[in-house]
């Protein structure tokens, strides 16, 4: 797998209050570009939108330390998406058949590994942005 390097670097902050408020902003910033629910564009799926139903779910599902951890790759997460195209792994959700399951891989601007997850609804071809976490 290739990895995209970002030339942003994770959200500053020493807390989740700190982090989140950060993430809010940005977020925010994308909300305000459409009337209906908020999305991004993505290179790999030639400019397909990625919808943000599930990631702050799957976020609250975490506990603290985890919601920190994760949050604080959101921008480089956001940059990946828009900008890479770089082919992810990929396979089925073994949960759900009607799923597949990208794995992007990042290198924030200090050398750091992270890891973006999207989830495409087979029938309906919507993609959604489960997750962003720090890698090894």
């Amino acid at each position: 797998m290739i990895l995209y390097r970002t030339k942003i670097n994770k959200l500053s902050g020493t807390s989740y209050i700190e982090v989140r408020k950060e993430a809010l902003i940005i977020f925010n910033k994308i909300k305000k570009k459409t009337k209906r629910k908020p999305y991004i564009r993505s290179a790999y799926f030639n400019k397909q939108k990625i919808f943000f139903d599930y990631f702050w779910i799957h976020l609250h599902q975490k506990n603290p330390r985890e919601r920190f951890k994760r949050l604080k790759y959101f921008e480089a997460a956001i940059d990946l998406i828009k900008n890479s195209r770089n082919k992810p792994i990929f396979k089925q959700n073994p949960n759900k058949k009607t799923e597949i399951i990208y794995r992007f891989a990042g290198l924030i601007k200090n050398k750091e590994k992270f890891y973006v997850q999207i989830k495409e609804n087979t029938r309906s071809k919507r993609k959604y942005l489960m997750s962003c976490f720090f890698g090894k």
